[in-house]
């Protein structure tokens, strides 16, 4: 099943992506969705980001070639930090490339939603609490990472978090192929499978740190091939079974 949220006149509500088409759903997602008999083809709605989450966690290394590529050895466990959910875009909206930054580079990470609250779970129980899975797009202001020494500014700027195109609750999180298009050309190709800490370890790690809610979401991390951008590159985020996510880079807007 691929969940999305979406709107054609300014209202966000549910609905199953089948094909080319959005079915309208009624509920959500974390209690009841029930289908409706509206159908809309989808290129005439537009996508928002398929969840909206109190809080984005993401996991700082969790490939090996990554933590090689940036000179990291391999955590004894999972390194996290938080992303704002002022950070949130959906599919085919424009990452701002901030003033104060001289360089913003792209991460393709697979993406968990979170299904019902979630607290002090083990491993076993963990795949219990999953919703499904989705596109995340971390971008990072790399000089400004570097600068500080740690993540939270680099990380948090607002449209610093794209993410969709939809939640897809049925397929193996930790055997997909995952993979990052820069204006066409591809950048980052791994599999989930080389993941340092599987999802479910994951989960029951940040489950004993804090509440996990309805919606919110766990990146997972990136593999190597990360790489800077330029205002009016296209990035594209592809995983296997999930779908493309795609969003341009642009100039700050004038206040």
């Amino acid at each position: 099943m691929k969940i999305v949220r979406f709107t054609t006149d300014g209202r966000a509500r549910y609905g199953l992506l089948e094909r080319n088409q959005v079915v309208e759903c009624q509920g959500t997602p974390y209690g009841r969705l029930t289908r409706g008999r509206r159908r809309y083809p989808l290129k005439a709605v537009r996508l928002l980001p398929p969840c909206v989450p109190s809080k984005i966690v993401a996991v700082g290394l969790n490939y090996r070639d990554h933590a090689e590529e940036v000179g990291h050895a391999i955590p004894p466990e999972p390194i996290i930090f938080l992303k704002p959910s002022t950070a949130l875009i959906g599919p085919g909206d424009d990452i701002v490339y901030p003033p104060i930054t001289e360089r913003v580079d792209y991460e393709a990470e697979l993406a968990i939603v979170i299904r019902r609250r979630c607290r002090n779970v083990t491993a076993a129980e963990a795949p219990g609490y999953i919703l499904g899975y989705t596109c995340l797009n971390d971008v990072t202001a790399r000089d400004l990472q570097r600068r500080d020494g740690q993540w939270t500014r680099a990380k948090s700027f607002d449209t610093f978090s794209p993410m969709g195109p939809c939640i897809v609750t049925d397929i193996d999180p930790d055997n997909v192929e995952i993979e990052a298009y820069l204006n066409g050309e591809r950048r980052q190709a791994s599999n989930t499978k080389h993941f340092i800490f599987p999802v479910a370890e994951v989960i029951s790690f940040v489950s004993r740190v804090m509440t996990l809610l309805p919606g919110d979401v766990i990146s997972t991390g990136t593999p190597s091939g990360i790489g800077p951008m330029q205002v009016g590159d296209l990035i594209e985020i592809r995983i296997e079974g999930i779908g493309s996510l795609r969003n341009r880079l642009v100039a700050p807007r004038a206040r």
